[in-house]
């Protein structure tokens, strides 16, 4: 059997104020390769360049990653404002329609931090650009230093920071073997109204939604709002999320007349 290859979406970045570029997170290609067995293959979040029908024809399934970038509220009926910036339209217009068509044909899609806000607009729901901000939340952005700069050792930045509650008997209990588990914290923006057919599988302490799949999807459709892909070589619920992810490309896989 072939190696799965896995779709990467890649965020817009300017270097030296001068070159945009399409870049993706070493890790996110790391736990694709090592945890899920899979090739991953990064493709550029823009419309004009990157044709989902053609992409689906190359890869076996997509991961979302996160991002600095927030989803543009347009896209669920705000009004946008210069506070809750940077916004990537672009990476909108390829994430938000190649979800739906992922979810429709039962190509395998994981969807972490701004993935995970992805599959919910995507399917109607909206966002909060600070969670932290609602009553009775916490704040889930990335540690600090006092001085207000972000803390220099990613081992405290990606530390474990809080419990996420799983659905008994759901989707994310089964794979995990357990109710509770805890899990990093990096993220402003968050899950404000569900859409019509996202399924809440797991809340933080604070009632934060952290969780979902993609109800009645013929494929692998889950999403998580933590960094599952900082350590999944080391974290026992990091590997099996993207252990599940790689069965699921398995199985795509050789189901599938071969390429040539």
């Amino acid at each position: 059997m072939r190696r799965p290859v896995v779709g990467v979406i890649a965020n817009t970045y300017r270097i030296e104020n001068r070159f945009d570029v399409q870049s993706a997170g070493e890790r996110n290609l790391r736990a694709v390769a090592e945890v899920a067995g899979a090739l991953p293959l990064v493709f550029p979040g823009l419309p004009e360049v990157t044709d989902i029908a053609s992409l689906l024809d190359v890869v076996d399934g997509i991961l979302l990653t996160g991002a600095r970038a927030n989803v543009h509220p347009t896209h669920f009926g705000v009004e946008p404002h210069p506070a809750h910036e940077p916004y990537d339209l672009n990476r909108d217009a390829v994430a938000l329609p190649l979800i739906r068509t992922c979810v429709e044909r039962g190509v395998p899609v994981l969807g972490i931090c701004r993935g995970f806000q992805e599959m919910n607009v995507a399917f109607g729901g909206s966002l909060h650009p600070e969670i932290r901000t609602l009553p009775g939340r916490m704040n889930h952005r990335m540690p600090r230093l006092p001085s207000g700069e972000i803390h220099p050792d990613p081992e405290v930045v990606f530390a474990d920071r809080h419990e996420v509650r799983l659905v008994p008997g759901g989707v994310f209990a089964s794979l995990f073997g357990r109710e509770t588990i805890r899990v990093n914290s990096l993220h402003g923006q968050g899950i404000l109204e569900p859409g019509g057919r996202i399924v809440i599988e797991g809340v933080a302490e604070d009632e934060t939604i952290e969780a979902i799949r993609i109800a009645e999807a013929p494929g692998f459709a889950l999403g998580v709002q933590w960094h599952a892909e900082y350590d999944p070589q080391t974290n026992t619920v990091n590997r099996a999320l993207f252990s599940a992810f790689g069965e699921a490309l398995r199985r795509a896989t050789s189901s599938q007349a071969p390429r040539g």
